[in-house]
Formats: C-alpha cells, sequence, structure tokens
C-alpha cells in the first residue's frame, strides 16, 4: 500500500503545482507586497493545516516575517494572510476570509476546493485561490472506501510553493 501511497501522492502534488502554476505567482506576489512594505504575513491554518503556520514559524527555515494567526485584531491593513483549511466551505475559515473582506485585508486560499462552491464562499472573496485537489483518500481499501487523506502534505505543498515563488519574487527587489 505504501508505493501506491507515494505513486498518487506525487501524482497529487504534480496536479497541485499544474492547475496552480498562476495562483502560486497571484498568491506570492500578494505576501511580497507585505513584506516589501511594513507588513507581516499571517497564517491561520484550521485543523491539521496548522501545520503550516508551525513550519512557517517553527520550522527548521522559519521566515522571519511570518506570523501565526491569532485573530483579526493583530491584523492590520499593511499584513496579507495566507488562510489554510481542508474544503472550501469550512464555516471556521468562511469567517475569517468574511472579516479579512469586511475591513480590506487582501488573502490567499489554499484548500481542496468542492464543485458545489457557490457565490460567497471563501474563493469568491479570496485575493488568490490554490486548489489542493483533494477530495478524498488516495487508495481504496479492502472494503472500497479510498484512505490515506494527506491534507497537511498537500498544504505544505503549496505552502513551500508560495514561499519559494515569494523568495524569488523577493530576490528581484534586492
Amino acid at each position: 500500500m505504501l508505493k501506491m501511497f507515494s505513486t498518487q501522492l506525487s501524482g497529487l502534488f504534480k496536479k497541485i503545482q499544474e492547475v496552480n502554476e498562476f495562483s502560486f505567482e497571484d498568491g506570492a506576489r500578494l505576501l511580497a507586497q507585505a513584506v516589501v512594505g511594513d507588513g507581516h504575513v499571517y497564517i491561520y491554518g484550521n485543523g491539521e493545516m496548522a501545520a503550516m503556520a508551525a513550519e512557517a514559524t517553527e520550522g527548521a527555515e522559519p521566515l522571519k516575517f511570518i506570523r501565526n494567526w491569532r485573530g483579526i485584531e493583530e491584523v492590520t491593513s499593511a499584513d496579507r494572510v495566507v488562510l489554510f483549511t481542508r474544503y472550501s466551505n469550512d464555516d471556521a475559515a468562511l469567517t475569517v476570509g468574511q472579516e479579512l473582506s469586511e475591513r480590506g485585508i487582501p488573502f490567499v486560499v489554499v484548500c481542496t476546493v468542492l464543485d458545489d462552491d457557490s457565490i460567497g464562499s471563501i474563493t469568491s472573496s479570496a485575493d488568490a485561490v490554490i486548489d489542493l485537489k483533494l477530495e478524498r483518500g488516495l487508495i481504496p481499501d479492502e472494503t472500497g472506501n479510498r484512505v490515506g487523506y494527506p491534507g497537511a502534505m498537500a498544504g505544505l505543498f503549496a505552502y513551500y510553493g508560495l514561499r519559494f515563488t515569494l523568495e524569488e519574487i523577493l530576490a528581484d527587489y534586492e
């Protein structure tokens, strides 16, 4: 099963990269505005997606301009936010996205965009959307169910996609 999971995971990463090529650039440009200005980049991670904030601030290569989301009160118009959530219809992330929109604070959302998304969803209010394309587990089990849902792994892949693109943009400013 591990070999099948590894193969499927590689395919997922390739799909995320290909489908979101322009979204990575748009999102990184948006984040660069905060970095070259007087702002910070806040990372909101819901559930297992909190791993992205931990990686960005406490991992082996933390970024000095990244802050963990602690609430809308800390965020200013000079800041940018990246919302990581499993699905585009997550109620908690929708609430945060609405608060950001109301305050005019640009944000990037990283999630699996569900087919039943409608106007008013988090994807319609975000300035950039990175779709994880992960609606179910990657491999079938003996009973026909799909298991192996690597949400945090897909989120970390997207985080690094944003990070590397942002670092390329910032290198042009130096």
